[in-house]
């Protein structure tokens, strides 16, 4: 497989199961017309991995995306639709575990005051999951932002400070708990 006038700027691999991995790279597009192997820059960047097949390769443009309103009539849009980011900050699917676990509250006290299952549950959850989800999602595509621009001008201050902050484990702790649980836990 190859593609056309990329240029890699970051990848990750993730565990599908003990026999499958999901490979994202995030590409840079180039006017240059040279090939890339891709099997052969997954090869290149994990010597670990045994390519025994490979899917169809997809790509999109990253753009960071939010819904105006979260619903339409009974119709509740749901996980990458409502808040879409960069894929390699791995905080999409957090996102959406802790919508559902919004949505999932919400149903369950209104069963538990006898109140009926209806679209009013629709606002309710844009009320709770909207301001968070933009505050959350903005904040992950600024730090891309950040870290673009840091190779835009071919300076590492930003990643040495990473580095540097990585070394205190109160620290490490906060944004592990604003990963994993959002910024309103």
């Amino acid at each position: 497989m190859t593609c056309w006038g990329i240029r890699q700027r970051s990848k990750a691999f993730l565990p599908i199961s003990d026999s499958e991995t999901s490979i994202v790279f995030s590409i840079q597009k180039s006017n240059n017309q040279k090939k890339i192997n891709i099997e052969q820059l997954i090869k290149d960047k994990n010597f670990r991995y045994k390519i025994k097949s490979m899917d169809k390769i997809q790509s999109f443009d990253l753009k960071f995306v939010s819904l105006r309103s979260y619903y339409h009539n009974n119709i509740l849009a749901f996980g990458e639709l409502l808040h879409k980011i960069h894929p390699l900050a791995g905080q999409g699917f957090n996102m959406t575990i802790r919508d559902i676990k919004i949505l999932s509250n919400i149903i369950e006290k209104k069963l538990n005051l006898g109140l009926q299952i209806d679209s009013s549950i629709n606002t309710e959850f844009e009320n709770n999951t909207k301001y968070k989800n933009l505050i959350f999602s903005n904040g992950v595509d600024l730090i891309y932002e950040f870290f673009n621009f840091e190779r835009k001008v071919n300076s590492n201050f930003l990643s040495k400070s990473v580095q540097k902050i990585n070394k205190f484990p109160s620290i490490n702790k906060a944004f592990i708990k604003i990963a994993d649980k959002g910024i309103f836990s």
